[in-house]
């Protein structure tokens, strides 16, 4: 039987890129209007919630080894007010985010998993750090799939194994030989192929 990758980063890379694709493949279901469509008051539009999670992700990546990953010029509570105000706007944050995500990710090695970083003042290893936001990440790509689909009303294209199609699907999975993979790598690859 192969050796699967033990590679902690590369596994967290590949989950945050799974659930960045989820939300891309959401968003781009949408009618420009519809990203920043609020049902009300309390309720985020999935534009607000890109901003938000763009300044998360440059608060909490920026300079993340030398500097509290809550930066003194972070304005969180702006965060939830309706500031960009066109799908080229939301898109340019929502890339802007990612790629310092993934710029920070890309410069830690194994050996610096145990490193102390901070976040609020309050100390966390580089591996909790990004357990913790991978779970937030994953959270909010969750609500905009979610607001997507309520949003579409009927006409929405999987991002799942669609309704009635576990059989099939099951099946296919399992007429193949075993394997060792992440399953990001196959999931990621369908939903690019939709």
């Amino acid at each position: 039987m192969e050796k699967t990758n033990t590679n902690f980063l590369e596994s967290a890379k590949n989950l945050f890129r799974y659930y960045k694709l989820l939300a891309d493949k959401a968003m781009k279901q949408l009618e420009p209007a519809q990203l920043f469509f609020s049902e009300g008051e309390d309720c985020n539009s999935i534009a607000v919630i890109v901003q938000h999670m763009s300044g998360n992700m440059l608060s909490r990546w920026t300079d993340f080894l030398t500097t509290d990953g809550e930066k003194p010029w972070r304005d969180r509570d702006s965060e939830f007010e309706e500031k960009l105000k066109t799908p080229e706007d939301l898109f340019v944050a929502w890339e802007k985010g990612w790629d310092c995500l993934f710029a920070a990710l890309d410069s830690v090695t194994d050996e610096q998993l145990g490193t102390m970083v901070y976040i609020r003042n309050e100390g966390h290893s580089i591996l909790e750090a990004v357990n913790r936001q991978l779970a937030h990440y994953s959270y909010h790509a969750g609500q905009i799939v979610f607001y997507a689909k309520l949003l579409k009303r009927g006409s929405w294209d999987s991002l799942s194994i669609p309704r009635a199609g576990s059989k099939v699907y099951n099946d296919d999975k399992f007429s193949k030989e075993q394997s060792i993979q992440n399953f990001t790598k196959e999931e990621s690859n369908r939903l690019e192929n939709k």
